[in-house]
C-alpha cells in the first residue's frame, strides 16, 4: 500500500511540476516577445498600407445566427475599419430571429443576382443582398440555410473575392486599425509563408459602445465577466503569444483570425462536424503545409484588436466552456497522428502533447487529485503539513501568473486608464482560484462526459445581452 501511494503521489507531483514549469517558461517567452512587439509597433508606419494601391484585398466573413441584438451596430463597426481594400460578407445562417430583416432595413439592402463558385461544400445559399447606398458598396449579406458556424464560413469563402479572409464573430467589436496590423506579417519578406494570423481578444462587457465603436474601456461590473478578463489576459498575452514565437501555435480564436484563402481552400475549408472548427482548421493547415514540405508560420499579434461580449451568466458560460472542451478533444482525436511525431517538428513534439496533457487532461487530473486527497484524508493518512505547503504554493503561483498578465498588459497598452480598474482586477485574482477555477474544472469534466458518454455534437445556446449603452454609460 505504501509503494502504491508513493507512486500515485509522485505522479501527481510530477504533473504539477510539469504544468507549472510550462506556465513559467511561456511567461518568460511571452514577456520577451511582447517587449519586442511593442517596440516594433512604435516604429512601424501602418498608415502606408492605407495609401498603397498594392494593399491586398481582405474579405471579412461574419457568420450570424440569431444576433438581432447587436448585428446592426457591429456591421457599422466593420464598415469603419481603416483599410482601403476590403469587403464585408455577413452570412445569415438561417437565423430564427429578425437579424436579416434588421440588416436589410438598416443598410437599404436588395436581393441581387450573384454567381457562386462552390469551391467548398456548404448548405444552400438562398440569396445574396447588396446595398442601394454607395456608402455600403463593400457590404454583402448572404442568406443561407442553417448549417452551423463552420458551414457559414465555408459559404463566405465561396463568395469572398479577397486573397485573404478574416473570420470574425459578428457580435464582436474590431479595433479600427486591426486589418492593417493583421495583414503586416503576410506582406513582410520571409523564408516562411504566413498562413494565418490572430490578435488579442478582450472583454467588452461594461464598456461604452456607440454606433458600433468602442469609445470607453471599463472593467466589467459583474464578477463572472471580470474573471474572464483575467483569463483572457493570461491566455492571449502569455499563452498564444509565446506559442507563436515558439512556432507551436495551434489555435487562433474564431472571434478574429486572418487566413490565406488559397491554403484554406486546398485544405478543404472548415470542418463542419466539430464544434472546435477554429482550432481544427489551424491544425489541419499546419499539417497540410508540413506534408507539402513548405516552410510556413502562424503568427500572433499582441495588440488588443477585438472586443467581444463575454457570457455574464453561469449557464451561458458553462455551455461555452463545455463546447470549447469538446472542440479541443475533437481536434486532438482527429489529428492524433501528430502526437510525438517528429515529422511535424515542434508542433508534433511539444505543442500537441502540451494540449493533450495540460489542456485536455488537466481538469481530469485535478479532479482525480482532489478525490485522492479527500480519500486519504478520510482514512486519516493525509500529510497535512505537505498539503498546506502545496496549497499555498499553487494558490500564490496562480495569483502571481494572473498579476503578471494584468500588469504587463497595463504597462504595454494601458487599456484600463484608471488605477481603481487595475486594483479591481488585482483583487479579483485572489478570488479566482476559489470561485472561478473550480467551475472551469467542472465544465471541463462535463465536456469530457458529453463528448465520450453522451456523444454530444451540438453547439449549445449562446444568449447575448447586447451592448446596452444606457446601462454602460457612467
Amino acid at each position: 500500500m505504501g509503494i502504491v501511494r508513493t507512486i500515485i503521489e509522485s505522479l501527481f507531483l510530477i504533473y504539477t511540476i510539469g504544468i507549472f514549469s510550462f506556465y513559467f517558461w511561456l511567461a518568460i517567452v511571452s514577456a520577451r516577445e511582447l517587449i519586442r512587439n511593442v517596440r516594433e509597433a512604435k516604429t512601424t508606419n501602418f498608415d502606408a498600407l492605407l495609401s498603397s494601391p498594392f494593399a491586398p484585398k481582405i474579405s471579412l466573413l461574419a457568420p450570424a445566427y440569431n444576433e438581432s441584438l447587436t448585428i446592426v451596430d457591429n456591421i457599422k463597426a466593420l464598415l469603419g475599419l481603416y483599410y482601403q481594400n476590403f469587403e464585408i460578407i455577413v452570412i445569415n445562417d438561417g437565423s430564427k430571429d429578425d437579424s436579416l430583416e434588421k440588416t436589410i432595413a438598416a443598410f437599404d439592402l436588395e436581393k441581387v443576382p450573384f454567381a457562386i463558385d462552390y469551391q467548398i461544400q456548404c448548405q444552400e445559399i438562398l440569396g445574396v443582398y447588396k446595398s442601394r447606398a454607395k456608402a455600403y458598396s463593400n457590404l454583402t449579406v448572404v442568406d443561407k440555410r442553417n448549417g452551423g458556424k463552420a458551414d457559414a464560413l465555408n459559404a463566405g469563402i465561396n463568395i469572398a473575392k479577397g486573397d485573404y479572409f478574416i473570420s470574425i464573430d459578428v457580435d464582436s467589436i474590431i479595433d479600427p486599425h486591426a486589418l492593417k496590423k493583421l495583414i503586416k506579417p503576410f506582406l513582410e519578406a520571409s523564408d516562411k509563408k504566413v498562413i494565418a494570423a490572430g490578435g488579442v481578444i478582450q472583454i467588452a462587457n461594461s464598456c461604452v459602445i456607440e454606433n458600433g465603436q468602442l469609445v470607453e474601456v471599463n472593467v466589467p461590473d459583474k464578477l463572472i465577466p471580470r474573471f474572464q478578463v483575467i483569463e483572457y489576459s493570461r491566455s492571449f498575452l502569455m499563452g498564444r503569444l509565446a506559442w507563436s514565437r515558439l512556432d507551436g501555435l495551434l489555435l487562433i480564436s474564431g472571434a478574429l483570425g486572418l487566413f490565406d484563402k488559397e491554403v484554406v481552400i486546398n485544405c478543404g475549408g472548415y470542418y463542419t462536424k466539430t464544434v472546435g472548427e477554429d482550432m481544427e482548421l489551424v491544425v489541419r493547415m499546419r499539417k497540410y503545409m508540413a506534408n507539402q514540405g513548405i516552410k510556413y508560420k502562424v503568427v500572433y499579434i499582441s495588440d488588443p484588436l477585438c472586443w467581444t461580449e463575454a457570457p455574464s451568466t453561469l449557464k451561458v458560460l458553462g455551455s461555452q466552456r463545455n463546447r470549447w472542451t469538446r472542440g479541443t478533444i475533437d481536434t486532438i482525436m482527429l489529428h492524433r497522428d501528430i502526437f510525438m511525431n517528429p515529422k511535424f517538428g515542434f508542433m508534433g513534439m511539444v505543442s500537441h502533447p502540451y494540449w493533450v496533457f495540460f489542456e485536455w487532461l488537466a481538469p481530469i487530473v485535478e479532479f482525480l487529485g482532489i478525490s485522492y486527497f479527500i480519500t486519504i484524508a478520510l482514512l486519516g493518512l493525509a500529510d497535512w503539513s505537505f498539503f498546506y505547503v502545496m496549497f499555498g504554493f499553487i494558490y500564490f503561483f496562480a495569483i502571481m501568473i494572473s498579476t503578471y498578465a494584468i500588469l504587463f498588459d497595463h504597462l504595454s497598452y494601458n487599456r484600463y486608464k484608471k488605477k481603481r480598474m487595475i486594483i479591481k482586477l488585482l483583487m479579483t485574482t485572489w478570488l479566482e482560484p476559489f470561485i472561478y477555477h473550480p467551475l472551469i474544472v467542472y465544465w471541463g469534466l462535463r465536456g469530457n462526459y458529453d463528448y465520450f458518454i453522451k456523444k454530444k455534437k451540438s453547439w449549445g445556446k449562446m444568449t447575448r445581452a447586447g451592448f446596452d449603452i444606457s446601462k454602460q454609460k457612467k
